[in-house]
């Protein structure tokens, strides 16, 4: 028999990655966010379906009626187009062209184009979150020997994308070991080498080393969680850059970090969106940092 696949329809308004780690099981692929809505996508039977976003939801403190979530059956033909239907060729920030394997857009003098093709791994370049982050790598000043670190690489992109503008070496990690089959795909699809690492790894189990960037989109929960783990491995020109965070969540997140001796040194804001930056203070350096400075030099 075949398998069947579902689609369920939710207006945004949650944090689909957080959604995403909450609903996690057998029986759930993942979840995709577009135009205005999340689409959760479940391998299985029909039954309970909804009942199993509403309680993911009110795990995290939400409620959404039944009405206004939409549970659709897709044909096994139609999953895999359905998936390569949802991305499209994305420009991000100056430089960045993210395609998926199957389109062929014409590529501007001095762009930097990855090729990402939908797969069960966050990270096709196509939300704020992750955008916000390329944008901020754009503007590092990159020296040789930085080395960069992303927390929850899902598909790698932020890696890729760091190397491509100068980075010297990368590691990605993540607990999810499909997102990270997803990473070393991508990186051979776009010809990286021994600069670029992926493991199955958790924060905590990062060996120390001078990591000139460490990036993380991941939600809310996680990042407090990892709070203390991120300041273990600070050197002292290390800047630490999260996004995953909504804005109304940024200041608690702001406080938790400058809590175990982070400097906020700014944010940038897209949608419902916030990245956040901080760096090492240096001795008798109390400044807050402000929401203007963001462009970085890494070393």
């Amino acid at each position: 028999m075949k398998p069947s696949f579902f689609e369920v329809r939710i207006p945004s308004g949650v944090d689909a990655s957080e959604l995403a780690g909450v609903l996690e099981g057998s029986d759930f692929l993942g979840a995709w966010e577009q135009d205005g809505l999340i689409r959760l996508y479940w391998q299985g039977a029909r039954e309970d379906i909804l009942e199993k976003v509403s309680i993911g939801l009110r795990q995290m403190g939400m409620e959404l009626s039944r009405e206004v979530m939409a549970l659709f059956e897709v044909k096994v033909q139609d999953w895999n187009a359905q998936w390569a239907a949802s991305v499209q060729p994305v420009r991000v920030g100056r430089r960045f062209l993210i395609r998926p394997s199957w389109s062929s857009p014409a590529i501007p003098d001095g762009a930097i184009e990855l090729i990402v093709d939908p797969q069960q791994a966050f990270g096709t370049g196509h939300h704020a979150t992750t955008q916000l982050l390329l944008e901020w790598l754009e503007d590092v000043e990159w020296h040789p020997g930085a080395r960069v670190l992303d927390v929850g690489t899902g598909s790698g992109i932020l890696c890729m994308g760091a190397l491509r503008l100068g980075a010297t070496s990368a590691l990605g990690i993540d607990i999810d070991s499909t997102a990270i089959a997803c990473a070393k795909g991508y990186a051979r699809t776009n010809h990286f080498h021994d600069d670029l690492e992926f493991a199955v790894m958790r924060l905590v189990e990062v060996p120390r080393q001078d990591y000139s960037v460490i990036l993380a989109n991941v939600d809310r929960r996680t990042l407090l969680a990892l709070c203390r783990d991120f300041s273990r491995l600070r050197s002292a020109k290390t800047s630490l850059v999260l996004s995953g965070i909504l804005q109304e969540d940024q200041e608690e997140i702001r406080t938790a970090y400058q809590a175990e001796g982070w400097r906020y040194e700014g944010n940038r804001t897209r949608d419902d969106w916030v990245a956040i930056q901080f760096g090492v203070p240096s001795a008798g350096d109390s400044s807050s940092g402000s929401d203007s400075k963001y462009a970085i030099s890494a070393s």
